[in-house]
Formats: C-alpha cells, sequence, structure tokens
C-alpha cells in the first residue's frame, strides 16, 4: 500500500497559525525545553504523559521549533464531529477505535515509515494523580516495527486549565506550561518490549520531575494540580487507580495493549 503523503499543510498551518497568538492572547507562559530532541527529519514516535484535554496542542507547538507537524493518535468519535472531524482529517492526526485498534495501529506504522511524528499517550487515559502511570506497549512497539525512536515528551501545566474533575479555567489565566522533550530512545529489532516500555516510564517519571522542579510553585487551591507525593493535595496514585482502570476498562483500546 502506498505510504500517507503529508506534503500539503494547510489545515495545520492555520491551526498553528491561530493557536500561537491565542496562547498569547491567554497569557499562557510557554516555556520549551529539549526541541531540538525533536528529529528534523524521519519518523519518531513522541510519547506525551496525559494530564489534560489539551495536552496535544502543547506537543505539538513544540515539534515546529524543528520544522515538524505531529500527528496525534485521537478517538476515532472525534473524527465523527462535524467541526472537529474536519480539523483532525486536515491534520492528518489517526483515528483510533478502540474496539478494533489494528487498523489504527498500521496507519501509524504506515505513517512513521514514511517519515512522520506520530504522537501517543501510552498510558492511555488521563491520569487524576498528575503521576505516569502504567504504559501500554503501543508505543515502543510501533516504533521497533517502524524502526523510529521514541520521544519521552512531559506536558506540565496544561491540566491546571483542563482535566477531569475539576472546572475549566477558559481565559486569560496566565497559566505557565512547560514542555521537556527528552532524548530520543532508540528501540533495537531483538529488544524486549516489555524492558524497553518500562525503560521509557523510568524516563518520563525523571522527566516529569524535572519538569515540575523548574515549575512556579504552586500554592492554596492550585495544590490540587499537584501529585500528592509532592505535597500536593490531587489523588495518591493509588486512591486515582481506581477511577483510571474504569476509565480503561469501558472498552478495550487493542492498539495500545
Amino acid at each position: 500500500m502506498t505510504p500517507p503523503r503529508f506534503s500539503a499543510e494547510p489545515t495545520y498551518r492555520t491551526i498553528i497559525a491561530v493557536g500561537r497568538p491565542t496562547f498569547l492572547a491567554l497569557g499562557y507562559q510557554l516555556r520549551y525545553r529539549g526541541r531540538h530532541n525533536v528529529p528534523r527529519h524521519g519518523g519518531a514516535v513522541m510519547a506525551v504523559n496525559h494530564t489534560s484535554y489539551v495536552d496535544f496542542l502543547f506537543a505539538g507547538v513544540a515539534a515546529r521549533k524543528q520544522h515538524r507537524f505531529v500527528r496525534f493518535m485521537a478517538k476515532k468519535s472525534i473524527f465523527g464531529h462535524p467541526q472537529a472531524g474536519k480539523i483532525m482529517r486536515g491534520c492528518k492526526h489517526i483515528p483510533v477505535d478502540r474496539r478494533a485498534g489494528t487498523e489504527s495501529y498500521r496507519l501509524a506504522v504506515e505513517a512513521l515509515r514514511s517519515g512522520e511524528v506520530v504522537g501517543v499517550y501510552p498510558e492511555a487515559t488521563m491520569s487524576r494523580s498528575f503521576e505516569i502511570k502504567e504504559l501500554k506497549k503501543g508505543a515502543v512497539r510501533m516504533a521497533q516495527e517502524a524502526g523510529v525512536p521514541v520521544l519521552p515528551t512531559i506536558v506540565w501545566g496544561s491540566h491546571r486549565i483542563w482535566t477531569k474533575d475539576a472546572p475549566r479555567r477558559i481565559g486569560r489565566t496566565k497559566t505557565p506550561i512547560h514542555v521537556t522533550i527528552g532524548e530520543p530512545l532508540h528501540v533495537g529489532p531483538d529488544d524486549d518490549v516489555t524492558a524497553k516500555t518500562e525503560e521509557l516510564r523510568e524516563i518520563m517519571k525523571r522527566l516529569l520531575d524535572e519538569t515540575i522542579a523548574g515549575y512556579p510553585e504552586l500554592t492554596g487551591d492550585d495544590l490540587r494540580f499537584l501529585p500528592a507525593r509532592l505535597g500536593g493535595t490531587a489523588p495518591t496514585y493509588e486512591a486515582a487507580y481506581s477511577k483510571d482502570f474504569s476509565d480503561m476498562s469501558r472498552t478495550r483500546d487493542e492498539f495500545t495493549g
């Protein structure tokens, strides 16, 4: 099958052009670290932590420093929305059918082999504890199959805008958003996928701590957005697990399994 071609980018370029002044108007204080780790050419899996409904916006903008567009894997239902679906298709994002993930996995590997950066949430569902949860193996597996690296990526601060179990804070909030992209994790053809997935998780945990350490101190009501082990009032990893597991169990996400 002919690999997908992503040369024309009118929709994606428009989204970026509108997004940047919008972020400025909302007062978001964007800080990026490690943007040079995104390869200028060739495929890569961008593995992003998942604490917010808008993580992908900031991770995607981070890759533009290297002139790359990230093709995010997203729920198929979004593509059926009259407005959002048109944007998703125009940006060449990849639909994920959680009841039949084989096709979305195939499309992702195909895109990687054709030289695209594919964005995934290896935690599968949003983390209510804001910690790095157990990772599904799909990110590492597709990187291995396509022969491309994994980019461990942390977005921190976007959960203060829109996350689960908390009111949305839309408006000129002046929220700091910090994005860290770690060094590429290479997956050899004979590497053990389970071991590499655990290595990826440990890297993401370390990058999360480093990113939080460089973030403005949270106090008062904003402590709800800080992990409990760091003195915040977010649910502990254990307390959040049952709700997170319930989310994951609604339908089996075969692509990340």
